[in-house]
């Protein structure tokens, strides 16, 4: 059906669009509907990175809860009917979104320190051990104090790869490397960790009835699944009580000699301005590629890992989120007698907002738009927090945006036409195709 809703008495019965209808009983029209569907989406995504902010500071919230009221305020019935108001509406979302992730990142370095590069010891696991999935660096600090000296090494998963950069993160000698990759894998991966999971945040993976895991999960806040062990009150001991109860981790299925690379913050790429400049100005540097987002699974994913492996070797890859995984195992090395990575892990998808700092600081030294620059944008969605991310690019009026794997089905025709032709929005298509458009002559 092209729209549905029946949030109110008036709907039809079944809902309204359940027989075909596209204009329900209020009058408010398929693509009205399915941008109030958007806007839905995209607060969902700013909640998550709001709750993360509000552990740090608490008081810069309150403008960013304002429009999260507005907004569902606005998506009452009977309240709006005009289509320019709600690209208004989902454009001060994404204004929001562009705020609470500025105010994250710099709660995160004044806490832990700014990030650095380093190399991550992958998929190699000894002893007793915890594997930390999520997003939380408050909850992971207090995981660390909490397990420091008691015999247990702590191993990271998926969205948290990025804590071994900072400095008051990785100063814990028993923080050890990480183990996995996307968030998806995690129902097969401890079938073979002998350790406990913990899942501080989104992106949990239901077990099945009969996995042998389940006393061995741990959960924190709003994440929960029927069997696992809640960690109330940042209270580990019981996740200490149990891993010290596990076998070691010694001889697992998992051991290789692998790392991974993370740690380019734009606070720190930001440091490395002269060379970048120089090396744009000897044509060593002819573009950059920000490829990020969420990974799902399935094999539309590769298309990432084909990209990126096809990017010519004057090119700099620019990263966040756990679409990383896809390809962050490939060498992708250093440009030609400059010393600087062609692959910068920025973070988590909460530092997405990086690629626009670097962004923003490139077209202010070569005083060129940054639609004008050569950065080319390719992500992959998942789910909400890529919807607010996704709205926050085009608040800040970014365009030539590239996305995929596959398109959202909450989008009809009438609205990606709009998107294509306000802010060039392009569907990906494949990999080869797609490079050959986006290269840069």
């Amino acid at each position: 059906m092209s729209m549905f809703c029946y949030q109110c008495e008036m709907s039809q019965k079944g809902g309204c669009g359940s027989t075909g209808a596209t204009v329900g009983t209020c009058g408010k029209d398929e693509n009205l509907a399915r941008l109030q569907d958007i806007m839905i989406f995209g607060l969902k995504g700013l909640s998550a990175y709001r709750e993360h902010l509000n552990t740090f500071k608490p008081e810069l919230t309150k403008e960013i809860d304002d429009v999260m009221s507005e907004t569902l305020y606005f998506t009452l019935t009977n309240v709006n009917f005009n289509f320019q108001d709600h690209i208004n509406q989902l454009m001060k979302i994404g204004s929001a979104g562009v705020k609470v992730m500025d105010r994250l990142s710099n709660a995160h370095t004044n806490k832990f320190g700014i990030p650095t590069p380093v190399k991550v010891s992958q998929n190699k696991v000894e002893g007793k051990a915890i594997l930390v999935s999520g997003h939380d660096l408050e909850f992971f600090e207090k995981l660390l104090i909490a397990t420091e000296g008691k015999g247990i090494n702590v191993y990271t998963h998926s969205e948290m790869l990025p804590a071994h950069a900072y400095p008051e993160l990785r100063k814990f000698k028993h923080l050890k490397g990480n183990v996995g990759k996307a968030w998806f894998d995690q129902a097969k991966l401890m079938e073979k960790f002998t350790g406990t999971f913990v899942v501080n945040t989104n992106c949990i993976v239901p077990p099945k009835k009969n996995c042998s895991y389940l006393d061995r999960v741990f959960t924190h806040k709003i994440v929960g699944i029927e069997g696992s062990t809640p960690i109330l009150d940042y209270n580990f001991d019981e996740l200490i009580e149990k891993t010290l109860s596990c076998p070691d981790a010694n001889g697992v299925d998992l051991n290789e000699d692998s790392t991974l690379t993370t740690g380019h913050h734009y606070k720190t790429v930001l440091t490395l301005a002269p060379q970048i400049l120089k090396a744009l100005e000897e044509g060593k540097i002819k573009q950059f590629f920000v490829v990020a987002g969420c990974d799902a699974p399935g094999k539309p994913g590769e298309y990432y890992r084909e990209l990126t492996e096809s990017l010519p070797k004057d090119t700099v890859i620019l990263t966040s989120s756990c679409g990383k995984f896809r390809f962050n195992d490939i060498d992708f090395g250093e440009i030609e007698d400059t010393g600087i990575p062609r692959y910068l892990d920025l973070g988590q998808c909460n530092d997405s907002n990086g690629a626009v700092e670097i962004a923003k600081a490139l077209s202010e030294a070569l005083n060129t738009p940054i639609n004008d620059l050569p950065v080319s944008i390719v992500l992959s969605w998942m789910e909400q927090k890529a919807v607010i991310i996704l709205l926050a690019l085009f608040s800040l009026g970014v365009k030539n945006i590239y996305l995929g794997p596959k398109p959202p089905q909450f989008v009809n025709e009438d609205i990606y036409n709009f998107l294509s032709e306000t802010f060039n929005l392009t569907l990906t298509t494949n990999a080869k195709d797609d490079l050959q458009k986006l290269l840069i002559a």
